[in-house]
This record gives structure tokens, sequence and C-alpha cells, in this order.
């Protein structure tokens, strides 16, 4: 099918101003760009009057598990979402994981976003029917995905520094029954998702291993995922740095950080992802950039659990590959990549004050939000560009928006003040149109809500128990977390040194 977008305007090489331009397609590829193109007599033609012609925005990092539970959490840290894991997460059917999946990906596609790397996880263990759940839900919506199973054989309660010992002995028993699944049965239904799904939906859909966080998993599931990757040449993304308990864990398993750690057993490469990468030394950051890895940045979520501020400007200038991602519903509250590049570009000017030569700016972080995602995705050079050759991956966002007006610059317009939310009207992933005058074409939206907001009561009544035991908990992870975020580091990405009590 040959597709002509006409009367669109594109932003300009500078990315201050809008130029009149046509987009011709053919098939899945833009094979032209440029004003006034002719097109086939028998082509169709979309009318783009009126409209920015943008490349999909493209999510680095979320969390399909994460839809069904947004807004539960205030005031937690990452670790107090990680103790009520199994509150959240449990007991959900293989129904309940593409209500949530297929939420964010409709959530996304209304905010202008068209592909992301999703890391679901479910409660005690990703299943088959779980992975076929989550693929279906992105085939369904018509989202590009890369999507990796997270992985974990090591409980979450037995990373957290000292934390055993300050649980009394009812809690501890407790604790001490939860089991994690062997890492060979894990790496196993990673393997099988590869060869089952990955090039699912006309090769929308691709499979990535993605073991959980280093901490939480064994030398074998390591080395296996790595392995894993390399074998069936997938992307592979890992929490690094997260949240500083996480970098003081390192230390004490392995005696340095957690990226020294995955550089020794040989898991960094062009393929690897660094998620979040908060807590990154400057000889961290030079082993990603040696390997040729990249970070998918979550400023929101990084605020909003408190883990820190991520060192972007030193990945940038190191030459690390830096994507851009919302993160999970749980943790940051939307999908909404146009929010994501407003944090993104904020967040960097209190970490160099009157240093405006270091702050991020708006056309890095739209690069971030484009191509370095794509890179993210392992489609650099495919996707996040109006370009010929590019797939065409493409938002129609109305001009006259109320945050474009008055226009003054236009990349500054986007990732300062626009929202997505009511602008969006027009998508198209693989030269599809997916979303139509604000609706997604062949999902009964409505229906899907209805049938979600059923699953997240019936679940909550479920999970009564783990929600008992998680607040039980509570007490004694934030004492341990306190502890292990006094401990010294070489690197500091708090707004405020912790105060000592």
């Amino acid at each position: 099918m040959t597709l002509l977008i006409r009367g669109g305007q594109l932003l300009d090489r500078t990315k201050s101003v809008l130029e009149r331009a046509d987009v011709l397609i053919e098939g899945e590829r833009i094979v032209a760009v440029g004003p006034e193109l002719a097109a086939p007599a028998d082509a169709q033609r979309l009318d783009a009057t009126g409209h920015v012609v943008l490349p999909g925005l493209i999510n680095a990092h979320t969390h399909a598990h994460n839809n069904l539970t947004r807004c539960l959490g205030d005031n937690w840290t990452l670790e107090d979402l990680w103790t009520h894991g199994p509150a959240l997460y449990g007991g959900r059917t293989a129904e309940d994981q593409y209500l949530s999946a297929a939420l964010g990906a409709l959530e996304m596609l209304h905010t202008g976003c068209t592909a992301a790397f999703d890391m679901f996880s479910a409660v005690p263990v990703p299943t088959d029917d779980g992975v076929e759940a989550v693929v279906r839900a992105y085939t369904d919506v018509g989202l590009r995905a890369v999507l990796a199973p997270m992985l974990s054989d090591i409980v979450f309660y037995r990373v957290l520094p000292d934390l055993m010992d300050l649980l009394p002995a009812d809690l501890r028993r407790v604790v001490e029954r939860i089991d994690a699944a062997p890492a060979e049965s894990l790496l196993r239904l990673a393997e099988d998702a590869i060869r089952r799904w990955d090039g699912a939906a006309s090769g929308r859909i691709r499979l990535g291993v993605a073991p959980t966080i280093p901490g939480h998993c064994t030398e074998a599931l390591l080395a296996g995922s790595a392995s894993l990757a390399r074998e069936h040449g997938v992307s592979l993304q890992t929490h690094t740095g997260e949240s500083k308990v996480q970098a003081i864990h390192g230390l004490r398993r392995w005696g340095k950080t957690i990226v020294g750690h995955l550089a020794d057993i040989g898991m960094l490469g062009s393929r690897f992802v660094a998620g979040h990468g908060v807590w990154l030394t400057a000889e961290d950051i030079g082993l990603l950039a040696d390997a040729g890895a990249a970070v998918a940045h979550n400023p929101a979520s990084n605020l909003k659990l408190g883990s820190g501020i991520a060192p972007v400007r030193e990945m940038l200038d190191r030459g690390v590959g830096v994507g851009l991602g919302t993160d999970g519903s749980m943790s940051s509250d939307n999908q909404n990549m146009f929010e994501a590049m407003r944090f993104a570009a904020l967040i960097s000017t209190v970490r160099f004050p009157h240093e405006q030569e270091r702050w991020i700016g708006a056309r890095a972080v739209w690069e971030m939000a484009t191509a370095g995602s794509a890179r993210c995705l392992g489609l650099a050079g495919e996707v996040g560009a109006v370009a010929r050759g590019c797939k065409a991956d493409l938002i129609l966002l109305r001009a006259d928006s109320v945050f474009l007006r008055p226009l003054n610059h236009a990349v500054n317009a986007l990732v300062y003040a626009e929202t997505g939310a009511a602008a969006v009207t027009t998508v198209l992933v693989d030269g599809r149109v997916v979303l139509q005058d604000g609706r997604v074409l062949g999902v009964d939206e409505e229906r899907l809500r209805a049938r979600a907001q059923s699953a997240v009561e019936r679940l909550r009544a479920e999970n009564a128990g783990a929600w008992t035991l998680a607040e039980q908990l509570m007490p004694y992870v934030s004492a341990t977390c306190r502890t292990a975020v006094r401990t010294p580091y070489p690197v500091d990405y708090y707004a405020a040194p912790p105060i000592a009590r």
C-alpha cells in the first residue's frame, strides 16, 4: 500500500520552526519527505492540514504489570514498592495481565508514543500464558514493542542489607518460607518466549531478556541471560543502580560497583541497556560507553521514589547512548512521554547551578525520546525520525494545540509545554493507522477499562493478606534502607545529604 500524508508541518533541521512538507509511505517505510510530493494515482491520501507530523515518541523503559496499580502508592521508595510486590501483583490471571498491558499500550498511543521496551513481571513467577497475554495485548492495540519478562531468582527481602537480622522471629519465619524460581526454569521460559514470539505481529513485536535487578539474580541467571541475548541477537535490559540501596548491596556482594561486576562477567555490550543508571560512578559510565551500551533514563520515577538524579550530562559527554522512559505507572503514575521529556529537561538544572552549558535542554531531550530510545530498543536508524528509509511510525498532532500557541520555538514547545493527551489525533505504526480521530482502531476501550476496574477490585480483596504482611514489614524495610543510604559511596546523586538520625 502507498500512502501520502499531505499538508502537514514537520520540524526543520534546527528544530526551531515548522515547515510545510508531505510524507510518502510505501508499505511500512517512508520513501520520500518534501513539499508537494507526487504520488501514484491509486495511493491512499491522509490529509494532515492543520497538524504537525512527528516521529512517534519511544518509551525506553516501562512495565506492563504496573497499569492496574496506578496511584496506589504515595511517599514510597523503590524498596517500599518492592515490599508491596505480592500485594500489588499477586494472583493475577493471564486475562489480568492482558488488561494491564493493553491499558498501558492504549495510553501510550493516545499520548503520541509508538514503541516501547516493556519489562513485565508476574508474582510469583512469569508464565507462558502470561507472556502470551502481554504479546496479544500489544498486538491488539498496535504498538511496536520489545517485550521482556523480568527474571529474578533471589527473593527481594534477602538482598536488603541486614533486613533479616532486624525482623522479629515471626516475620522472619514468614519471609524465610518465600522461595524464588530457579535460574534454569526462568531461562527456559525466556528462551521459549523468544523462540515463539520474537518477530510476531509482522515484526512489530520483538522479545528481549530482562534479569530484573543484578542484585536479585544469581550468577547463573546473570550469565544465562547474557548468553541468551547473544545467542538470539536480542536486547538485554536490567535495572542498574536505580537506588543507593542497590548500589550498597552491590558493593557488599561483589566488592565493586554493579556495572563493574557486569563488565567482569561479560554482560556489557551494544545490546545492553542499563535501566535508570542513577548511582553510576565515572568509571561505570566509562565502561558503558566503551562497551557501546545505553541507558534508559526515567526522571519522573527517580524523583517520585526518591532514588536520585541520574548523571545524564556525564553520560552524554562520555558518549553513552541515552534513551528516555516513563517507567511503570506504579512508580511514576502515567505513560506520557511528553511529561517524561519535560522532567528530563528540568531535572538536570539543579545539579549544575549557573552552569547552563551543562544543562540538558530541549533539543537533547527530544533526541533522547526519539533516536536515543530507538537505540535502547535495538532499532537505531529504523524508527525515531521522519526520514527516507525509516519505518513509518508517525503521529499527527494538532497544530492549534493550546500548548503550541503562540509558537515561538517548535521543539521547546513540544518538550516543555505540550502534553499530547488532547492534541494527538492520528498515529501510524509500520505505515498503518492505529489511532484515528483520537480513537484506537479495533479496540473497545470503554469495555476494556470497565473489565480492568473489575479486575482491580477483585485483586485488592484477594490480596488482602499480602497487604497486611507488607504493612508489617514496612518499618523494618525503612530502617535497613535508612542505614544503607547513610553508608559512604563514591558518588552522591541525592538533592541533599541524608539527615543522620
